[in-house]
C-alpha cells in the first residue's frame, strides 16, 4: 500500500486551476488503518453562515476536481468539506498497482465514511450539515442511511450510481464478475488497464460535453500523476453489482426516510437515469430532475447545465442563497 500525496502539502493545484484559498487539510485514519486525506474550508467571510455541505465524488475523482463546486459553495454561505476514498486521489492504494480502483467490498467505503465524519465533519464543521454527493459517493451515501447512520440533515445525489448502462450485456457482466471476484479480483475487469481514465479523448468521452472542464481534470493529473486511476478490479465490479442489487429491493428503498433530491442526467451513458426515476418514485421524503442534454458528470458540464443543477440545490436546501449570480 502507498499513500498517494505529501503529508506536507496535501493539496494540488495547476495554473488556473488553484486551491481556494483557506483550506484546512491533511490526513485521517480509518478504523481498518488505511490513510484518508481531507479538506475542507469555512463560507466565505461576510455571508451568514448555513452550515457545511460534504462532497462526496464518485469513482476516480478527486479533491483538486471539485475545487469549483468548492467556490460555489462557499459563496452560498456554506462551510465545505471533502475526502478522496480509498484507492484514489491522494489517499491510500489498498493494492500494489496504484491505479487499480479496488474494493472487495462496498463496506470498506462506510468506512471511510465514518472516519471522516467522526474526525473532520462533526468536531471541525458548523451544522446543519448537507450532503452533495455523486455516482458512486452517492450509493454509498445511501447504504450509509440503510445502515442506520444520519451523518446529514439532508441529501443531494447526483447520477447515482443504481444500475449501469450496460444494455443486454449486464446479466452476463454481473454473473462473471461474481464468478471470478475469488480467485481474479484483484485483477482489472476485461478490458480495463493502468491507464488513467483522464487521458481519454474528449470526443468520445461519456462525462461532460464541456472541454475546458474535461482538460482541467486531465491536466492536473499530467501534472500530479499520484492522483491517476485507472479501470476497476473484477472485485470493485462485483462488490458494485451486490450493493446495486441491494438498493434495488423495494422494501429496502421504503425504509429510507432521509430527505434527498436526486438529480439525473438526462444523456447518462454510465449509471441508468431510468433507475434514479423509479428510486425516486419509491422514496418516502425524495424527490427527483432530470437535466436534459446532461451527461454523467453534471457538476463538470456546461454552464447552462450546472446552472440547472444549482437551481435545484438551492430549492431543496434551506436557508436563502446569497446573490453570487453577478460575480
Amino acid at each position: 500500500m502507498a499513500p498517494a500525496a505529501s503529508a506536507s502539502s496535501p493539496l494540488c493545484e495547476i495554473p488556473g486551476w488553484p486551491a481556494p484559498p483557506g483550506a484546512r487539510s491533511g490526513f485521517i485514519e480509518t478504523a481498518d488503518g488505511i490513510k484518508l486525506r481531507y479538506a475542507h474550508w469555512p463560507a466565505d467571510a461576510g455571508i451568514p453562515a448555513r452550515g457545511t455541505v460534504t462532497v462526496l465524488a464518485g469513482r476516480t475523482e478527486f479533491i483538486e476536481k471539485y475545487y469549483e463546486v468548492i467556490r460555489e459553495l462557499t459563496a452560498r454561505g456554506f462551510s465545505a468539506a471533502i475526502f478522496d476514498w480509498r484507492g484514489q486521489g491522494g489517499s491510500e492504494r489498498e493494492l500494489r498497482h496504484p491505479r487499480k480502483g479496488h474494493v472487495t467490498d462496498f463496506s470498506a467505503y462506510q468506512r471511510d465514511l465514518a472516519a471522516f465524519a467522526r474526525q473532520v465533519l462533526l468536531p471541525d464543521c458548523p451544522a446543519p450539515h448537507y450532503l452533495l454527493a455523486h455516482s458512486m459517493g452517492a450509493t454509498i451515501a445511501l447504504d450509509a442511511v440503510l445502515e442506520g447512520q444520519r451523518w446529514f440533515d439532508r441529501m443531494v445525489l447526483i447520477a447515482p450510481m443504481l444500475a449501469l448502462n450496460l444494455g443486454r450485456g449486464g446479466g452476463a457482466a454481473r454473473a462473471l464478475a461474481r464468478a471470478l471476484r475469488g480467485p481474479f479480483g484483484w485483477a482489472f475487469i476485461p478490458g480495463g488497464s493502468h491507464g488513467p481514465i483522464t487521458e481519454r479523448p474528449f470526443a468520445t468521452n461519456p462525462v461532460t460535453s464541456d472541454a475546458r472542464r474535461y482538460a482541467m481534470a486531465a491536466d492536473m493529473v499530467r501534472a500530479h500523476p499520484q492522483l491517476a486511476l485507472g479501470a476497476p478490479t473484477i472485485s470493485w465490479l462485483a462488490a458494485a453489482f451486490d450493493i446495486m442489487e441491494r438498493l434495488a429491493k423495494p422494501e429496502v428503498m421504503r425504509q429510507i426516510r432521509q430527505p434527498m433530491l436526486l438529480v439525473g442526467a438526462g444523456e447518462d451513458r454510465i449509471v441508468s437515469t431510468r433507475a434514479v426515476e423509479h428510486l425516486s418514485m419509491r422514496l418516502i421524503a425524495g424527490g427527483h430532475v432530470i437535466i436534459p442534454g446532461a451527461r454523467h458528470e453534471i457538476l463538470m458540464e456546461r454552464d447552462p447545465i450546472r446552472a440547472q443543477f444549482w437551481a435545484a440545490f438551492d430549492a431543496f436546501i434551506p436557508g436563502d442563497p446569497v446573490s453570487y449570480a453577478a460575480e
